[in-house]
């Protein structure tokens, strides 16, 4: 394996890590806030009940994010597999229709006629290297790591128990449920705002406003689950 290729791959899975990271502490850091706040204000005494809760929604929740990981990577494994299987078929009964596909991505990247049909017909030799050039180039698809779905159902569903433990941390230190909501407000709103900067930062969206967006998303989901238990209380 070549020093471009190891680079590429690498990168890859990190995109891909980062990507699970980022779903699974998104709803973990907002999901138990928002629970957690709903019951601060339905039993403010009770704070044993609050965390107990808070444990169950956690196990649930990180359960029923990272099997929708796995499921999301083995549609992507059998969607490339799908494809392949496609394209072995078309290279034996359309044998020159894919010639021609191979001579206009040649020719589609600026290389001259007999360039591109040099080119071609170099890659046509083996058909096990054709098929791997059009699935990239036709089709625009990556061989999927075989393990992808397995480590994204651990890695969202991992990220998603971290950012769940955040809000609920304070409740296992205090008497009174209010003061662990605050104390839990301040905490998660914090965390929310550093998630979403570093969030933007890697999107390329202005890192302050995408964790002020991030926050205040996070905060008006407790609230509105604080109000309408105390409305319902009431």
């Amino acid at each position: 394996m070549n020093e471009t290729h190891l680079h590429l791959e690498e990168h890859l899975k990190s995109s891909d890590m980062l990507t699970d990271i980022v779903i699974g502490m998104s709803d973990g850091l907002t999901v138990p806030f928002a629970l957690a706040a709903g019951l601060s204000g339905a039993v403010q005494g009770n704070v044993n009940l609050i965390w107990i809760a808070g444990i169950a929604e956690i196990a649930a929740g990180s359960i029923a994010m990272g099997l929708g990981g796995f499921l999301a990577g083995k549609t992507e494994q059998d969607h490339y597999a799908s494809e392949l299987k496609n394209e072995y078929w078309e290279l034996k009964h359309k044998r020159e229709v894919e010639i021609e596909e191979v001579r206009k991505v040649f020719l589609e990247w600026g290389l001259s006629a007999s360039t591109a049909e040099e080119a071609t017909q170099e890659i046509i030799k083996d058909d096990k290297r054709w098929v791997e050039f059009m699935m990239k180039h036709e089709l625009g698809l990556e061989e999927p790591d075989p393990k992808r779905a397995r480590k994204s159902a651990f890695n969202i569903g991992t990220s998603y128990i971290a950012g769940g433990l955040v809000p609920l941390t304070p409740y296992f230190f205090v008497t009174d449920a209010i003061e662990g909501l605050k104390i839990s407000a301040v905490i998660t709103l914090v965390c929310l705002y550093i998630f979403g900067f570093f969030k933007s930062k890697m999107t390329g969206v202005n890192p302050w406003w995408g964790g002020v967006k991030v926050m205040m998303t996070g905060a008006i989901a407790a609230a509105a689950a604080f109000s309408i238990a105390k409305l319902i209380q009431g």
